[in-house]
């Protein structure tokens, strides 16, 4: 451990740092995760495109310079939230460049206090835990181009220009001279009303590259080698007129606008890593209090990063609070993702490998798997890695990286999620084969099914916002359209990304039936401890009848799920001892069980839930808690 020690400069952080490492090897072994990820119902949100609670603060012209496609002299207005999607306005067509490139420059205004205002929504969807995408400093709609990690962005506050002038009399790599923003304290009222209401919150840590505009980057290209932050890049030539060379550095995969942050063998080098540290420290406990704070992390590409690196701020982070929660992005093969699933790293990792299986049973129709084999894979998945770790894995079917949900199963052969690069590219709306238009309803009937079973299963389901109101979109840019709101009226999709008028014209509103299963399900998983922390059997897996049938059971309950995947009506036996009644989310109906031996009927892409109490007997559960 002496190279980890070498690089932290101050007595503070060593005691910190040493107390952690007794702490955590005083912890039994799958006690390292915190306990609450494994009640957790994640909703993802993407800052700009959830809710507009604060016009006053929207993006300026000036706002998005330094970013992707740096244009910040063509005309440029806030897009109206509701406006058909691939419809250019006025100003975007007046530059004389398509749809791809002028929906780089939107902005739509969403902001903290739009999720502030809308807590009461995710709070009835049974969530209570939010992932944030970026919501530092940043001028592009993604905000993976950081400025600086220590400020929430100055327009996600109520004081976007006072905020920008309080910044500037800061020395950016001196924590006593950081202030509090207006951005920032709305940031931390976010924070303490989502824990009012039992809501954990994490933000989005992107620690493997910066954007130009960020403040050590710009010292870099003004000073040259002068610049104390020259080391915090890879500089592979300076400007000089008489060596005849030009600036060039590395940027993230070859983009330019993404420095990356420099490594040696020991991970990012020492003055990006102590500045790291203080930002995390200051998110986690912003008035020494862990309590006041967020509950996690979210790292951005984590494969890019060195594992010194990790297991070093993982140390940091768990001194501050021992029940934070980090998450990864490594999106490839189990073999992979165990180096950062060893207890001294990650706590899970957004679990994309579920969301792969369950494409090549539920979704995928040229090339769909067998119940056998549906069965077998997600057995190698949970015994991958520890329970412990299993159990706090983020369970997704889609996010701001991949087409919507609802969009793959209108696209059910277009390619295999497992296939990450033909996949990513194939699901992009540029592509001729793909079908942009809304899902239909018997398309919507297999995604209450495959939630049915996200909610089920092992680990924590989560939604990408906008899920269950059955928006859809193709991969990025269209996955991150606008929030559809009930209280807003939109205009319909009826225009191509060419500006051909398409049929049929798609209606954009809530769809209120998916709206109110996704409810059901987040009471129901909240209902039952034993979805959350139960062991898993597998019952019946039946490849002629494509039923699929599972238990999770502790010492005190045990609760069977009866999926038909199938395209007709099935009759299921079952021997269940002691069960009582059974459940239909899609039906609303609660059906009492007259004997052990039953034959359930399930309907086509339909699934059931079998436990053992009556209503009466258990004082958590209430007829309207299970939509009755």
């Amino acid at each position: 451990m002496q190279h980890l020690f070498m690089q932290i400069y101050t007595v503070k952080h060593k005691l910190l740092l040493i107390a952690s490492i007794c702490m955590l090897r005083a912890l039994p072994s799958g006690a390292q995760t915190p306990a609450w990820a494994k009640e957790a119902i994640w909703y993802q949100i993407f800052p700009d495109r959830f809710r507009n609670g604060d016009p006053s603060n929207d993006p300026t012209l000036a706002d998005i310079k330094g970013c992707w496609p740096h244009n910040d002299t063509a005309a440029w207005e806030i897009m109206p939230w509701t406006s058909d999607w691939y419809a250019m306005q006025p100003w975007e067509l007046a530059n004389g460049q398509d749809f791809n490139y002028n929906v780089q420059r939107r902005r739509y205004g969403g902001d903290l206090q739009g999720i502030i205002d809308r807590l009461g929504y995710i709070d009835s969807l049974g969530i209570n835990a939010i992932y944030l995408n970026p919501v530092f400093w940043a001028p592009s709609l993604h905000k993976y181009d950081a400025v600086m990690y220590h400020h929430v962005d100055p327009n996600f506050g109520p004081d976007p220009e006072g905020d920008k002038k309080l910044i500037a009399s800061e020395d950016p790599i001196n924590p006593a001279t950081w202030h509090w923003t207006a951005a920032d304290k709305l940031a931390l009222q976010l924070i303490n009303s989502c824990h009012k209401r039992g809501i954990k919150i994490i933000f989005d840590g992107v620690f493997n590259h910066m954007g130009i505009n960020s403040f050590a980057f710009q010292d870099v290209v003004k000073n040259q080698q002068d610049s104390k932050y020259k080391d915090w890049f890879t500089i592979y030539s300076w400007d000089d007129s008489l060596a005849g060379t030009t600036f060039k550095y590395q940027g993230w995969f070859g983009v330019p606008d993404l420095p990356e942050i420099k490594e040696d063998s020991m991970g990012i080098v020492a003055g990006p890593k102590q500045y790291i540290f203080d930002c995390t420290k200051r998110w986690m406990a912003p008035d020494g209090n862990a309590a006041n704070g967020i509950d996690g992390w979210r790292l951005d590409v984590a494969f890019c990063v060195d594992h010194d690196f990790w297991k070093s701020w993982r140390l940091w982070v768990k001194s501050i609070n021992p029940e934070a929660y980090l998450t990864a992005e490594v999106i490839d093969k189990k073999e992979v993702v165990a180096p950062y699933l060893q207890g001294d790293e990650f706590d899970a990792v957004m679990n994309y490998g579920f969301g792969v299986i369950a494409s090549e049973f539920f979704i995928n129709k040229q090339s769909r798997i067998s119940v056998t084999t549906f069965d077998s894979l997600l057995a190698d998945l949970r015994q991958a890695y520890r329970p412990d770790f299993t159990y706090v894995m983020q369970n997704l079917y889609d996010s701001h990286d991949t087409q919507r949900f609802t969009s793959f199963l209108h696209n059910p052969d277009i390619a295999r999620f497992r296939t990450w690069g033909e996949y990513f590219n194939a699901t992009k709306s540029t592509n001729p084969a793909y079908h942009v238009g809304k899902p239909t309803d018997e398309e919507y009937k297999r995604q209450m099914l495959m939630a049915l079973f996200q909610y089920t299963y092992v680990g924590a389901p989560m939604l990408y916002y906008g899920d269950e109101v059955g928006m859809w979109g193709a991969n990025d840019p269209d996955c991150r359209k606008p929030m559809v709101w009930q209280d807003m009226n939109y205009q319909p999709e009826q225009k191509l990304s060419s500006q051909e008028v398409r049929t049929p014209v798609d209606t954009v509103e809530v769809n209120t039936e998916l709206l109110d299963y996704y409810r059901k399900l987040g009471k129901l998983r909240n209902m039952f401890d034993v979805l959350q922390t139960g062991d898993y059997q597998t019952i019946i897996a039946d490849n002629k009848s494509g039923v699929y049938v599972f238990a999770r059971s502790n010492n005190n309950l045990t609760v069977y799920v009866v999926l038909n995947n199938s395209a007709k009506e099935q009759k299921v036996k079952l021997n269940m001892p002691g069960m009582r009644y059974y459940y239909q989310p899609l039906e609303s109906e609660i059906t009492k069980i007259k004997k052990a031996n039953v034959a359930l009927t399930i309907p086509a892409v339909s699934g059931t839930v079998v436990f053992p109490f009556t209503l009466d007997e258990c004082v958590n559960v209430t007829p309207e808690m299970m939509g009755k």
